[in-house]
């Protein structure tokens, strides 16, 4: 049995049979929907299994959606639904060892202003101490420093390179035969320090107090103060 041209609804005999899109038509209805023109199997192109020409072919257009009241409800909704998310996971999470932040730029120089800070306070009461006849300050480690950052949802890891505050220069103690290692490069603030590199030998370490130490460089020969926690015991 023949099938019907899907243009016109007549049965479409074999010698004027076009066979597209799925259907079947005569070659004169084989045209475009919107001009009318003839189209054969090399210029027409399919829309919906509907033939077009080149110059009718339907566009695909995105449409815009407008900033109506609804869609900016909507919008804030979605906003708050995501902050409460977040706040319930950092509840979740807090105390499960999210206890140091990112060591990101901006914490380094937050960090620096604040360690510059105590330095200076602290110089300022040892002057005042010193000029009023009281007893100097002890100096504090740099394990007690001013600056902790606050716990955030996000496990990084932070170890600060630590800064030490010491006191005037004390005379050179006799020697005590402790060798330790330096384990970060340190650079002489005074003239009575002394500079290392990290993985140097110190002879003949004495303690101090709880944050200097004085000793010898192996590696240079230089002897001088040096703060605890750059070294380690051998």
């Amino acid at each position: 049995m023949n099938p019907l041209c899907s243009r016109c609804n007549l049965v479409v005999y074999p010698t004027e049979k076009v066979n597209c899109l799925d259907k079947y038509w005569h070659k004169g209805c084989f045209s475009c929907e919107v001009c009318k023109m003839t189209l054969n199997m090399k210029n027409y192109k399919g829309f919906e299994k509907r033939p077009y020409c080149n110059a009718h072919y339907p566009k695909t257009n995105f449409t815009c959606v407008a900033d109506t009241p609804e869609n900016l409800r909507l919008k804030q909704q979605s906003k708050m639904q995501s902050q409460v998310l977040y706040r319930e996971d950092f509840e979740k999470n807090k105390g499960k060892g999210f206890s140091v932040v990112a060591d990101t730029p901006e914490l380094q120089r937050i960090k620096k202003t604040q360690d510059q800070i105590s330095n200076i306070k602290y110089h300022e009461e040892f002057e005042k101490r010193k000029m009023g006849g009281e007893a100097p300050l002890t100096p504090t480690t740099p394990s007690a420093g001013a600056f902790q950052p606050p716990a955030t949802p996000q496990n990084y890891h932070y170890e600060p390179t630590p800064e030490p505050v010491r006191q005037a220069a004390a005379a050179p103690p006799p020697s005590s035969g402790k060798v330790y290692r330096a384990v970060y490069d340190y650079s002489a603030a005074d003239d009575d320090e002394v500079s290392f590199m990290d993985g140097d030998v110190i002879e003949d370490v004495q303690q101090i107090d709880e944050g200097w130490m004085y000793g010898r460089v192996q590696r240079t020969g230089q002897q001088g103060m040096l703060p605890a926690n750059y070294v380690e015991a051998i």
